[in-house]
């Protein structure tokens, strides 16, 4: 698939999304930019924003299997991962796979698992497989999680390894809708009997699979390469930050740029790819030092300010 259907393929799926999330077409380019990075998302919002809607709407239009684990305290990783259930008949034992077989998985409240049912998910969304009993199974393909955690309750929750962040291309919200888009939504649902809205299926894994591979055949100059590089090394020397972007980091802000590329229908990033994804792919990476989290700095803000300092590259 070249760039230009790439890019109208994906003009057409944010509409199908639109169709039944009311939400910012800003969220729903960061959502399929991370799909189209071949990585994970992580959406943080309070309860009733429409996280779980965005996330059933893009398996949807994707034309993929969906699946949704609730997590709770008492999560096992074998409640996750499907786990060997003895058959009497042959006397052996079978493989039950869990619900995270399945190419769109949504991670409702990912903060509510303990260490060791996250720690199952982090081998699924790196390496996609999961190992059970010492035997690998390999995920569906495409594969990939929509995680979401609630900011504000914070109770019984586990935060989540840096390790495991790391492994998430972008981390957005979608926040509250404006006044018209909440009248939007009530006049939606006078006009269903439903209370979730229908969304038109748009791909099939296959086309998903092909655009995945669409980003590749986008060119990325030098002095863009080193401008993403100096982005990450200016976080690690920042006094507010006590541990900055990894070079994963800096490999997934390449990949997203290269992904806004093609959602904005260009075999080429610019400067202003890099500038637009950077928030969503680099703010969640950052560890605070204690002094800046006691003085409430916030993540989004040190990249800001890593953003003015930092010479933008002009391209000819």
């Amino acid at each position: 698939m070249d760039i230009d259907e790439a890019s109208e393929t994906c003009s057409q799926v944010l509409d199908a999304i639109s169709g039944a999330v009311i939400a910012e077409r800003s969220f729903l380019e960061t959502v399929l930019t991370g799909v189209l990075a071949r990585g994970h998302v992580l959406l943080e919002d309070v309860p009733g924003t429409g996280k779980t809607l965005t996330a059933r709407s893009v398996a949807t239009a994707l034309g993929l299997s969906f699946s949704r684990v609730q997590f709770t305290p008492d999560l096992l990783p074998a409640d996750v991962t499907g786990t060997n259930i003895y058959d009497e008949r042959d006397r052996s034992f079978e493989f039950s796979p869990g619900p995270i077989f399945a190419n769109v998985v949504l991670a409702d409240e990912i903060n509510r698992a303990p260490p060791k049912t996250q720690a199952a998910l982090l081998e699924a969304m790196e390496e996609g497989q999961v190992t059970v009993d010492g035997e690998t199974h390999q995920l569906p393909k495409p594969f990939f999680v929509i995680a979401t955690q609630n900011p504000v309750e914070q109770e019984g929750t586990f935060t989540l390894p840096e390790a495991q962040v790391d492994r998430f291309v972008v981390k957005s919200a979608i926040g509250y809708p404006d006044l018209d888009g909440e009248i939007e939504l009530l006049r939606r649902r006078a006009g269903r009997e439903e209370q979730s809205p229908s969304i038109e299926r748009v791909l099939d894994r296959e086309s998903v699979v092909a655009i995945r591979r669409a980003p590749e055949q986008v060119r990325v100059d030098d002095d863009l390469l080193r401008y993403m590089a100096e982005l990450a090394r200016e976080t690690r020397t920042d006094r507010r930050v006590r541990v900055g972007v990894s070079p994963r980091g800096t490999q997934r802000l390449f990949e997203a740029s290269r992904a806004r590329a093609v959602v904005e229908g260009r075999a080429y990033v610019t400067p202003d790819d890099v500038k637009r994804v950077s928030q969503s792919v680099l703010a969640h990476r950052l560890v605070l030092t204690p002094d800046a989290r006691v003085e409430d700095v916030q993540k989004a803000d040190v990249i800001a300010d890593v953003l003015d300092r930092v010479t933008v590259p002009t391209i000819d």
